[in-house]
Order: structure tokens, then sequence, then C-alpha cells
């Protein structure tokens, strides 16, 4: 984890040791901008990815200074409830009593105390000034209190003691060691124990709390995976681990002849554009675009094939997004996209019959990608995922109406929650004797441990496979 770039101290003082004079302190910038990321997310309902690239440059931060807020900022958020806890120990008087400004503080202080190679002293002097600066000295010595509690033991002992065994209790145990809330861990222990019964939870757990590297996608016809810096995907044919730096620094990437696109989204666009079709194929549709990252890869690969993609989204700031993603720098359309349209995906304006490849990206509850979205795991609700099933179901009930006899609708979820993925499908099986399952395990031999919840299904895994928790499935209109 990124370590505190050292800082000139002010003149005469001694680590840790705060400047003379009646002047307050200044609050140390790197951990105003964690502390405004997580103010930001927590008001406003803003994702943690899309807050810090604007709060670094108000802040006027890059480089080492960037790395140790990204890392400071999402890995707070990330283990927030195992920092809870913890603070909730050292403190008399409950979390529910702490203003949030202060609460967000000490989980900041925390974070560097028990996960990140910041010295104690620097910690707890830094998040003390910064209480003293969102509140006041009475809050100050407040937290200087419960900071030294909390550095008075490791991670380990802190989990050790705080958490019930996992003997009896092994839901309750891990979401307070893995800092996922309690119906998240059932849910994906259900889900992984579907396709791989010997597989550890905590395994999959840990991997959610690992920040992602960025991966690239080569768009084909327009430039090529060998042109991209980093290291090929093991399993998507057009992508690259990037070896770092600013993803947008790429020349194929600033001119959006490459994007950054996680390898398990790459594979959903491949899966669909690689199925055996038989008859004609020159209407694909992506049905739920946004924000237009798979529709850029699919347009790409509908060219090569003499096909036209048309992308579909509901929400008209998201179709801009899409519109974005479907025009290259120089202002020209990528190859094989057509018309970005806004409407309900449930009830497409398009004649039935008419299309012969679909894809349905659902919406859904993102358990799969919380690697890349520390704040999700605790915005959803187990309550939301009713609502979110009756809304997939109706999409790929409205895009099995949209393809030919014949045609395909690749379904596919960033979730790997049952009721979502297995389910969703099998109830459109059931409903409709014109639809049947095809088989993607000879096109996913390559991916080994991908078997989905149902024969013929694949679902990705964070801890098998570096990717998001995507689940695809391929349904043929008979």
């Amino acid at each position: 984890m990124p370590e505190r770039p050292s800082r000139p101290r002010p003149r005469g003082t001694r680590p840790g040791q705060r400047p003379v004079g009646g002047r307050p302190p200044r609050v140390d910038v790197t951990r105003l901008a964690a502390h405004e990321v997580l103010t930001t997310v927590r008001t406003q309902d803003a994702y943690t990815n899309l807050v810090l690239p604007a709060v670094l440059r108000k802040h006027g931060l890059a480089g080492r200074d960037a790395g140790f807020v990204t890392e400071l900022a999402s890995g707070t958020i990330r283990r927030r409830s195992t920092y809870d806890a913890v603070i909730g120990a050292c403190s008399a008087r409950g979390l529910r009593a702490l203003d949030p400004p202060v609460l967000d503080a000490l989980r900041l202080g925390t974070h560097q105390l028990l996960s990140m190679r910041v010295p104690a002293h620097a910690a707890l002097s830094t998040t003390v000034d910064l209480v003293r600066h969102v509140a006041n000295q009475g809050a100050a010595g407040f937290a200087n209190a419960v900071l030294r509690k909390v550095a008075s033991r490791d991670l380990d002992d802190w989990l050790q003691e705080l958490a019930p065994a996992r003997e009896a209790d092994p839901v309750a145990h891990d979401a307070l060691v893995h800092a996922h809330p309690a119906w998240v861990v059932a849910e994906l222990r259900k889900a992984l124990h579907a396709s791989h019964p010997d597989d550890d939870v905590s395994d999959l757990l840990a991997a959610d709390n690992v920040a992602p590297g960025v991966t690239l996608v080569a768009r084909p016809g327009l430039s090529t995976r060998g042109e991209l810096p980093g290291e090929p995907t093991p399993y998507s044919p057009h992508g690259v681990h990037l070896d770092g730096g600013d993803p947008g620094a790429v020349e194929a990437v600033a001119q959006r002849r490459a994007g950054v696109q996680d390898e398990g989204s790459q594979l959903v666009a491949t899966a669909l554009a690689g199925a055996d079709l038989d008859g004609r194929d020159e209407r694909w549709l992506d049905l739920c675009a946004g924000p237009g990252g798979k529709s850029a890869l699919l347009a790409a690969l509908a060219a090569g094939s003499g096909a036209v993609l048309t992308a579909h989204e509901r929400q008209l700031h998201r179709a801009g997004l899409v519109r974005r993603n479907l025009t290259l720098a120089d202002g020209t359309a990528v190859p094989g996209a057509g018309a970005v349209v806004v409407g309900d995906g449930t009830r497409p304006a398009f004649a039935p019959g008419s299309l012969d490849r679909v894809l349905v990206d659902a919406p859904c509850t993102g358990l799969g990608a919380l690697r890349r979205r520390p704040e999700a795991r605790w915005r959803r609700r187990a309550e939301d995922l009713l609502e979110l099933v009756m809304l997939q179901r109706r999409l790929l009930a409205a895009s099995l109406d949209l393809v030919r006899p014949g045609g395909l609708v690749l379904y596919a979820t960033c979730s790997p929650v049952l009721s979502e993925t297995a389910d969703v499908v099998e109830s459109a099986l059931a409903q409709r004797r014109d639809v049947s399952l095809v088989d993607l395990g000879p096109a996913f031999a390559h991916v080994p441990g991908s078997r989905g919840p149902l024969e013929g299904t694949v679902q990705l895994w964070p801890h098998r496979h570096g990717t998001d928790a995507m689940f695809l499935a391929l349904l043929r209109r008979d």
C-alpha cells in the first residue's frame, strides 16, 4: 500500500511536533482531499472512482500524493464496517453520537493505523489536525484519545477480539473480517457454492477488498493489442493489464481507438459476437448500453462481421456517455456503430423479430464489481433485489421478442447472486417454449473454473479469474 510521501517540516520542529505560535496548524492536504471524497460519497451518493479525479484536480495532487489519496479514500470506504467496529470499541460515546465529519476523519485515521504503512505518530497527528479543521478543538481531543486506543493493537488483534468465531457464526465472522454486509456475505456464499462447492467464500471476499488494476481493451479494426502497453490478458484476446501510469496518456485510449474495460466485460461482448448464428447477421442491439464500454467493443466487432450495432439506453445523461464512447476523438463514429436510442428497455421501439443479436447487460446489484466500486456494498439493501429481479425478467423477455427465429440474446449481470442470474434465466426458459439455452462451455474452455450455476452458463470470479464477477447466459429464439 502507498506510504505517505514525506513533506518538509516547519523549521524548528521535530517529527510529529506542531509548530509553535498562535496559528493553528495547517491541515495536511492529502488527508483533507481524502476526507472530501468520503464526504461527497456519503452526502451525494456519488461514486468514489468518479469523485477522486475531480478532488485530485481541485487540490493539485498528482503522482505519489494522488496514489496516497486514492488508497486512503478507497480503502477507508471499502473497509468501513470493520473500522466502525474498532472505533466503536474505542469510544464510550458510540458511533451514532459522532458527527459524520468527525466519524469520517476517524475512519481515515484508523485505515492509516491498521492497514497502511503510515507511522503511527503521523497518522495520529494529521488526523487530529483534520478533526480540528472539520469540527473543533474538543472533537480533536476526543479523536486523539480514540485513535491512541486504536493504535494499541494491530488489525489482526482487533479482529480476533471483535469478530465472532467462524465456527459459531460464519456469516457474521466473514462480514466483520472482510467488511461486507451480512446479507451480501450470505448471497455470495450461496452463489459461489452453486458453482464451486469446495471454494471458501472468504477468498472471494478478500478479493473484493483488493483494488483492481487498470485493464485496457483494443477495439478491433481501430487498434491492436500489440500497440497497448502492458501484459496481455489471459482470457480476452483484446485486452492488456496496464503496467502503470495514466491510461488517458496512452495514444490509442486518448483517440478512443481503445478504452479502459475490465476483462470480464470484454468477454461478455466477445461471447455474443463470436457465437454461431445461422442466416442473416446484420442488426445488433445493446439494450442497456450506458455508459457504452461494451457498446464500443461490440460495434467494432459488428463492423468486422458486416453488421451494425444500435445502442439503447433509458437515461438521457447515460445515453450521452454512450455517444461519446461510440465517437472517436476526431469526431468520426466507431465503425459498426449505428444510432443511440433513448427509451424504456422493457418496451423498446423496435419491431418484433427484427434483430439478430441482442445484449442485455441488465441493471443489477453490482455485487460482482465491489473491487472497483467500494461504496456499492454499503448502498445496496437486500430489499433491492425484488425490484431488480422483476426488471431483469422484463428486460430479458423484451429482448427475446426482438430477435428473429434463430437470433441470439446474451443475458449478463455484474452480479453472481442467484436470484439475478440462474433464477432469471430459468424463469424465461420455463415461460417460453420458443427459447433454448446455448452452451457457452466450449467458448470458455480456455477459462478454467468458469462454469455457471446452470449447465451451459458462465460465471466469472474475482478470486479465480481476476475479473469482475460477470454472469453470462446465451439464449436462442427457436
